[in-house]
Protein backbone atom coordinates (compact mmCIF):
# COMPACT_ATOMS: atom_id res chain seq x y z
CA UNK A 1 0.00 0.00 0.00
CA UNK A 2 1.18 3.54 -0.74
CA UNK A 3 1.73 6.48 1.66
CA UNK A 4 -1.98 7.27 1.88
CA UNK A 5 -2.79 3.68 2.70
CA UNK A 6 -4.12 4.39 6.19
CA UNK A 7 -6.51 6.93 4.67
CA UNK A 8 -7.71 4.42 2.08
CA UNK A 9 -7.91 1.73 4.74
CA UNK A 10 -10.03 3.96 6.94
CA UNK A 11 -12.31 4.86 4.06
CA UNK A 12 -12.96 1.21 3.38
CA UNK A 13 -13.18 0.20 7.01
CA UNK A 14 -15.29 3.11 8.08
CA UNK A 15 -17.69 2.57 5.25
CA UNK A 16 -18.01 -1.06 6.22
CA UNK A 17 -18.79 -0.38 9.82
CA UNK A 18 -21.86 1.55 10.81
CA UNK A 19 -23.02 2.57 14.24
CA UNK A 20 -26.39 1.31 15.45
CA UNK A 21 -29.28 3.69 15.02
CA UNK A 22 -32.87 3.94 16.27
CA UNK A 23 -35.72 2.17 14.43
CA UNK A 24 -36.13 3.17 10.81
CA UNK A 25 -38.25 6.07 9.62
CA UNK A 26 -39.17 4.73 6.23
CA UNK A 27 -40.50 6.86 3.41
CA UNK A 28 -42.77 5.42 0.78
CA UNK A 29 -40.86 3.58 -1.91
CA UNK A 30 -41.80 1.45 -4.84
CA UNK A 31 -38.76 -0.77 -4.20
CA UNK A 32 -39.11 -3.70 -1.82
CA UNK A 33 -36.90 -3.24 1.25
CA UNK A 34 -35.59 -6.44 2.85
CA UNK A 35 -35.84 -6.87 6.61
CA UNK A 36 -32.82 -5.51 8.49
CA UNK A 37 -30.86 -8.07 10.49
CA UNK A 38 -29.42 -6.85 13.80
CA UNK A 39 -26.79 -9.60 13.66
CA UNK A 40 -24.98 -10.90 10.62
CA UNK A 41 -21.72 -12.28 9.31
CA UNK A 42 -20.68 -11.21 5.84
CA UNK A 43 -17.52 -11.85 3.89
CA UNK A 44 -16.25 -10.93 0.48
CA UNK A 45 -14.03 -8.45 -1.32
CA UNK A 46 -13.83 -4.69 -1.33
CA UNK A 47 -12.03 -1.94 -3.13
CA UNK A 48 -11.93 1.68 -2.04
CA UNK A 49 -10.56 4.77 -3.74
CA UNK A 50 -10.18 8.32 -2.47
CA UNK A 51 -8.34 10.59 -4.85
CA UNK A 52 -5.14 8.74 -5.77
CA UNK A 53 -5.25 6.39 -2.74
CA UNK A 54 -6.63 2.92 -3.34
CA UNK A 55 -7.10 -0.27 -1.38
CA UNK A 56 -8.22 -3.77 -2.37
CA UNK A 57 -8.87 -6.34 0.34
CA UNK A 58 -10.87 -9.34 1.42
CA UNK A 59 -13.14 -8.69 4.38
CA UNK A 60 -14.89 -10.61 7.13
CA UNK A 61 -17.48 -8.56 9.01
CA UNK A 62 -19.17 -9.79 12.17
CA UNK A 63 -21.99 -7.50 13.35
CA UNK A 64 -23.87 -8.13 16.60
CA UNK A 65 -26.15 -5.29 17.70
CA UNK A 66 -23.76 -2.68 19.14
CA UNK A 67 -20.64 -4.69 18.36
CA UNK A 68 -18.66 -4.92 15.13
CA UNK A 69 -15.48 -6.69 14.12
CA UNK A 70 -14.02 -6.27 10.68
CA UNK A 71 -10.92 -8.07 9.47
CA UNK A 72 -9.31 -6.80 6.27
CA UNK A 73 -6.84 -9.10 4.54
CA UNK A 74 -4.70 -8.94 1.44
CA UNK A 75 -5.66 -11.10 -1.55
CA UNK A 76 -3.00 -13.55 -0.29
CA UNK A 77 -4.66 -13.76 3.14
CA UNK A 78 -2.32 -11.60 5.22
CA UNK A 79 -4.16 -9.43 7.75
CA UNK A 80 -4.02 -5.73 6.83
CA UNK A 81 -6.07 -4.42 9.75
CA UNK A 82 -8.58 -5.39 12.40
CA UNK A 83 -11.31 -2.90 13.25
CA UNK A 84 -13.53 -3.26 16.28
CA UNK A 85 -16.30 -1.18 17.73
CA UNK A 86 -18.50 -1.60 20.76
CA UNK A 87 -20.50 0.71 23.04
CA UNK A 88 -19.07 4.03 21.89
CA UNK A 89 -15.49 2.95 21.31
CA UNK A 90 -13.92 2.12 17.96
CA UNK A 91 -10.40 0.97 17.23
CA UNK A 92 -8.23 0.22 14.23
CA UNK A 93 -5.16 -1.97 14.62
CA UNK A 94 -3.06 -2.18 11.46
CA UNK A 95 -0.60 -4.93 10.63
CA UNK A 96 2.31 -2.49 10.94
CA UNK A 97 1.44 -1.90 14.61
CA UNK A 98 -0.28 1.47 14.21
CA UNK A 99 -3.40 1.84 16.32
CA UNK A 100 -6.12 4.48 16.25
CA UNK A 101 -9.11 4.74 18.56
CA UNK A 102 -12.09 7.06 18.94
CA UNK A 103 -15.57 7.28 20.38
CA UNK A 104 -17.33 7.01 17.01
CA UNK A 105 -16.60 5.87 13.47
CA UNK A 106 -16.89 9.52 12.38
CA UNK A 107 -14.20 10.55 14.89
CA UNK A 108 -11.99 7.67 13.79
CA UNK A 109 -12.22 8.66 10.13
CA UNK A 110 -11.67 12.30 11.07
CA UNK A 111 -8.43 11.23 12.82
CA UNK A 112 -7.27 9.12 9.92
CA UNK A 113 -8.53 11.24 7.03
CA UNK A 114 -8.78 14.76 8.39
CA UNK A 115 -12.50 14.88 7.58
CA UNK A 116 -15.52 12.91 8.85
CA UNK A 117 -16.82 10.14 6.64
CA UNK A 118 -20.61 9.56 7.02
CA UNK A 119 -20.44 5.83 7.77
CA UNK A 120 -23.43 5.21 10.04
CA UNK A 121 -25.45 3.70 7.21
CA UNK A 122 -23.41 0.85 5.79
CA UNK A 123 -24.69 -1.77 8.21
CA UNK A 124 -28.05 -1.06 6.56
CA UNK A 125 -26.88 -0.33 3.02
CA UNK A 126 -24.98 -3.61 2.76
CA UNK A 127 -28.34 -5.28 3.48
CA UNK A 128 -30.17 -3.32 0.75
CA UNK A 129 -32.01 -1.02 3.19
CA UNK A 130 -31.73 2.64 4.15
CA UNK A 131 -30.15 3.78 7.40
CA UNK A 132 -32.68 4.06 10.16
CA UNK A 133 -33.98 7.46 11.14
CA UNK A 134 -32.79 9.50 8.14
CA UNK A 135 -34.41 10.59 4.86
CA UNK A 136 -33.68 8.50 1.77
CA UNK A 137 -34.81 7.84 -1.77
CA UNK A 138 -34.77 4.58 -3.70
CA UNK A 139 -35.23 3.44 -7.27
CA UNK A 140 -36.56 -0.05 -7.95
CA UNK A 141 -34.82 -2.53 -10.23
CA UNK A 142 -36.35 -5.08 -12.59
CA UNK A 143 -37.31 -7.49 -9.81
CA UNK A 144 -38.77 -4.78 -7.54
CA UNK A 145 -35.72 -4.83 -5.26
CA UNK A 146 -33.76 -1.64 -4.58
CA UNK A 147 -31.49 -0.78 -7.51
CA UNK A 148 -30.36 2.65 -6.25
CA UNK A 149 -30.44 4.07 -2.73
CA UNK A 150 -29.52 7.67 -1.92
CA UNK A 151 -28.92 8.71 1.67
CA UNK A 152 -26.59 10.97 3.67
CA UNK A 153 -24.99 12.26 0.45
CA UNK A 154 -24.09 8.72 -0.67
CA UNK A 155 -25.41 6.96 -3.76
CA UNK A 156 -25.49 3.18 -3.44
CA UNK A 157 -26.02 1.21 -6.65
CA UNK A 158 -26.91 -2.47 -6.29
CA UNK A 159 -25.60 -4.50 -9.23
CA UNK A 160 -26.64 -7.97 -8.03
CA UNK A 161 -28.57 -9.83 -5.33
CA UNK A 162 -28.38 -13.39 -4.03
CA UNK A 163 -30.80 -15.31 -1.86
CA UNK A 164 -29.70 -15.96 1.74
CA UNK A 165 -31.97 -17.75 4.21
CA UNK A 166 -35.00 -17.01 2.04
CA UNK A 167 -34.25 -13.27 1.74
CA UNK A 168 -32.70 -11.49 -1.23
CA UNK A 169 -29.52 -9.70 -0.05
CA UNK A 170 -27.09 -7.60 -2.09
CA UNK A 171 -24.14 -9.51 -3.47
CA UNK A 172 -22.51 -6.61 -5.37
CA UNK A 173 -22.81 -2.89 -4.72
CA UNK A 174 -21.00 0.39 -5.31
CA UNK A 175 -21.25 3.28 -2.85
CA UNK A 176 -20.09 6.71 -4.00
CA UNK A 177 -19.61 10.01 -2.20
CA UNK A 178 -17.67 13.03 -3.50
CA UNK A 179 -14.13 11.76 -4.25
CA UNK A 180 -14.85 8.36 -2.63
CA UNK A 181 -15.86 5.09 -4.28
CA UNK A 182 -16.37 1.84 -2.40
CA UNK A 183 -17.11 -1.41 -4.24
CA UNK A 184 -18.24 -4.51 -2.35
CA UNK A 185 -18.74 -8.07 -3.51
CA UNK A 186 -20.39 -10.12 -0.76
CA UNK A 187 -19.63 -13.82 -1.18
CA UNK A 188 -21.31 -15.10 2.00
CA UNK A 189 -24.14 -13.98 4.27
CA UNK A 190 -24.96 -15.63 7.58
Amino acid sequence: MRGGSIAALLIAAGALLGACAPPALQRPSTAALPPVRESFDASGRLSATHGTDALSANFQWRHRGDSDELVLASPLGQTIAVLTGENGSVRLQSSNGRALSAGTWTELTRQGLGWPLPVDGLKYWIQGSPRAGEPFTTEPGNEGRVAVLRQDGWTIVYQAYAQSEGVWRPSRLTATYPEVELRLAIDRWQ
